[in-house]
């Protein structure tokens, strides 16, 4: 039977090497959703259920319908913001 001893030095390296890894993992930002919910898309652009309506329905915002759920693509969404934030 073979003993391996852990000494403090290795547990002080382990410490490290696992810190470093966190921060790195914590600082990656998550990627945007492809597909948004009509909730999230309310909420990303700080407008009504109803403003939301008229954007699909004028097809200022395009969107695809599965079942009951609106769904709009991120980029879509970042478009009209960005078209939003150069006219003015």
């Amino acid at each position: 039977m073979r003993v391996d001893f852990v000494t403090k030095e290795d547990l002080s390296e382990f410490r490290l090497v696992l810190l470093n890894d966190l921060a790195r993992m914590l600082k990656r930002p998550d990627p945007p959703q492809p597909w948004l919910k009509s909730y999230e898309v309310r909420k990303l652009l700080k407008i009504s259920a109803g403003t939301l309506h008229r954007l699909r329905a004028k097809g200022i915002l395009p969107f695809s319908r599965v079942g009951g759920t609106f769904l709009y693509k991120y980029e879509d969404v970042q478009k009209l913001v960005e078209m939003n934030v150069e006219k003015r």
